[in-house]
């Protein structure tokens, strides 16, 4: 059986495509089989080709696209989510997967739906298909799309003509040429998509994903909204994740960096990493409304800095530097504290008194423990905190993606970059591995995903950072689903049921 057959409308879209494979540039040893096909133009030869077409584990169709989107341009490459026709619809769900990595190579990838129409389509005609959500116009994905059956299938159009840029234009002829050259390109992604298609096995970790300190700060920033009208303004991100600050952005947030760039008087949220005393003092000199989202759990380690600072110690805090947790909590003790990141930094230390050591809420606990074991050993006296700094979410975790790690060729932990907790979780399963580590990586979507991590990987451990939504977990298992067979398992280690109130500016 062929590994993949690509199929193209015109001749000149099939050479172009076969042109990128033939050196098999790119696609490593071990490449998968590749079968380029000319269908002829239309529907009905498409579907008439679809009918001889033989056997093959994957199926694309490639060529050149009509934009309808208003963001498509000529030399876009649209990735369909799903394809339409007749009232049907098809559904393309590794869209996000492959569009990441055609991103990845250079080409501007988009994803969204592709309608299949039974003839050239122009003036009125698109405008219809754009008000009903299409992004592109082809003539012949969707007979193919029918006959892929349950087979991973990929529809990739080069845009080549827009609304303002009729199909038979001298403009539009022009950039056929450079279009050609992207189909070209798009071959070696296409093998890679296939050589990462198959039957496999996700086992995901629980607890995942929020955490109640987390929704708290959310609902803080949305009830703030709904009470007091955008914008609303954010000091620093709420949490540290993309998706949900893009996501209170569209609702009226306004997210900045310093205090000096909110308006007098105006309705201000600080984030759940918490903030140094000098910031709340600013925030007071000029009259901003605060409401402050700090997690109850950061709160305690600010107190407790508070507390060994009263007594005279030397406050070390284990943690990361340039967080902005690290910053609040040194920031409650200045001239009594000192940041150490690992156990080389605990020989520098040289205090004169006595030494009381606190911990980061989202480090890894493993980490941590050395560090703070090797404050113990210089400093036998040295007092830590009352409990365990490290927060019940982001040990739980740890405890989870480790479990799944044990099992996975290939872990990965969706957040943003900028997130301890998820930056954490990747370098736990990374250490946490049968027969040495496995693969971990840290994705913010599915379309983070390279394929050559998935060629080869039958068990994939998934989880998510405590900042990360539970929908981008699920958009992951949709995009792997789109490349086989998928078996979904829940491997959950243990229930949470931990709930902090809100503040009273934002109460019912």
């Amino acid at each position: 059986m062929t590994d993949l057959i690509v199929c193209t409308a015109l001749g000149m879209e099939a050479r172009a495509v076969a042109r990128g494979l033939r050196p098999r540039s790119g696609l490593g040893g071990g490449h998968p089989r590749v079968r380029v096909v000319r269908i002829g133009m239309g529907p009905d030869r498409a579907a008439r080709a679809a009918a001889l077409l033989p056997p093959a584990a994957a199926l694309a169709v490639t060529g050149f696209g009509g934009a309808l989107h208003d963001g498509l341009r000529p030399g876009d490459v649209l990735v369909a989510t799903e394809v339409r026709s007749g009232g049907r619809v098809w559904p393309c769900p590794s869209a996000p997967l492959l569009a990441g990595e055609l991103a990845r190579a250079g080409l501007p990838a988009r994803i969204g739906p592709l309608v299949t129409s039974p003839g050239v389509v122009t003036g009125r005609g698109r405008h219809a298909l754009a008000r009903e959500g299409a992004y592109a116009v082809d003539m012949e994905s969707a007979p193919l799309a029918a006959a892929a059956g349950t087979r991973p299938f990929a529809a990739v159009r080069v845009i080549v003509d827009t609304p303002d840029a009729p199909l038979l234009s001298l403009a539009t002829m022009g950039g056929a040429v450079a279009a050609r050259r992207t189909l070209a390109r798009i071959g070696p992604v296409l093998a890679r998509w296939a050589a990462a298609a198959g039957p496999r096995r996700v086992l995901l970790a629980s607890p995942r994903s929020f955490c109640a300190g987390v929704e708290r700060a959310i609902e803080i920033v949305e009830r703030a909204l709904d009470r007091f009208g955008a914008p609303v303004y954010v000091r620093k991100q709420i949490v540290h994740n993309i998706h949900v600050v893009r996501g209170l952005e569209r609702r009226g947030a306004v997210f900045v960096d310093d205090l000096a760039e909110v308006p007098e008087g105006a309705v201000t949220v600080f984030s759940a990493h918490g903030v140094a005393p000098a910031v709340r003092e600013e925030a007071g000199r000029r009259g901003l409304r605060v409401v402050d989202a700090t997690c109850p759990l950061v709160a305690k380690v600010h107190a407790e800095a508070r507390r060994f600072a009263a007594r005279g110690d030397l406050v070390v805090l284990i943690g990361h530097a340039g967080h902005e947790e690290v910053e609040g909590v040194l920031g409650e003790v200045p001239g009594a504290g000192v940041l150490v990141e690992d156990e080389a930094g605990v020989e520098g230390l040289r205090p004169g008194r006595k030494v009381a050591y606190l911990t980061q809420t989202t480090l890894a606990a493993d980490e941590a423990g050395r560090v703070a074991a090797a404050i113990r050993r210089r400093f036998p006296d040295a007092e830590g905190p009352r409990g365990d700094d490290i927060c019940y979410a982001t040990t739980n975790r740890q405890h989870a993606v480790r479990a799944v790690s044990a099992e996975a060729d290939l872990v990965l932990v969706v957040g943003s970059a900028n997130s301890s907790n998820a930056l954490r979780l990747t370098e736990v399963a990374a250490r946490s591995g049968h027969d040495g580590a496995p693969l971990a990586r840290l994705v913010d979507g599915p379309g983070d995903i390279a394929l050559d991590w998935l060629r080869g990987a039958r068990t994939v451990g998934l989880t998510a950072g405590a900042s990360t939504p539970g929908s981008m977990v699920d958009a992951v298992v949709a995009a792997l689903g789109g490349l086989g067979p998928l078996e979904v398992e829940e491997r959950r280690l243990t229930e949470e049921n931990v709930e902090f109130t809100l503040p009273k500016e934002v109460r019912p």
